[in-house]
């Protein structure tokens, strides 16, 4: 099995996606077949981003796996205290906050100016 990333942003906001594939496939060749299919669709993906859009021509047309959270099977929470070991929950429902909110996080690099601990 070989494996193939695409990365999506800039130096604020970033997005990957990992791939598989049974075949070998160069390093330019990938390159090229990426932007293959992002001059053709990027214009009009209707998936929420341009990866994911790639990724699906990737998939249906040239034997690639896409390797996303829908695909889980098991999620582990490994660490050295034994009562931070678990077994994760797949089922988002599982994982809403009670409070119902859906959001994402953001991590923010700020420039200190020495007079904060953090």
């Amino acid at each position: 099995m070989f494996y193939y990333e695409l990365r999506e942003g800039d130096d604020d906001v970033f997005a990957e996606l990992l791939l598989a594939r049974e075949d070998e496939m160069d390093a330019e060749s990938f390159f090229e077949l990426v932007q293959s299919i992002r001059r053709r669709i990027q214009d009009s993906y209707r998936h929420g981003t341009l990866i994911e859009a790639i990724a699906e021509e990737l998939e249906q047309d040239h034997e690639f796996i896409s390797i996303s959270d829908e695909r889980l099977t098991a999620s582990v929470n490994v660490s050295m205290a034994d009562e931070d070991n678990f077994l994760g929950t797949l089922d988002p429902e599982e994982d809403e906050d009670p409070e119902g909110a859906d959001y994402r996080g953001i991590f923010v690099d700020f420039a200190g100016d020495g007079t904060r601990p953090n």
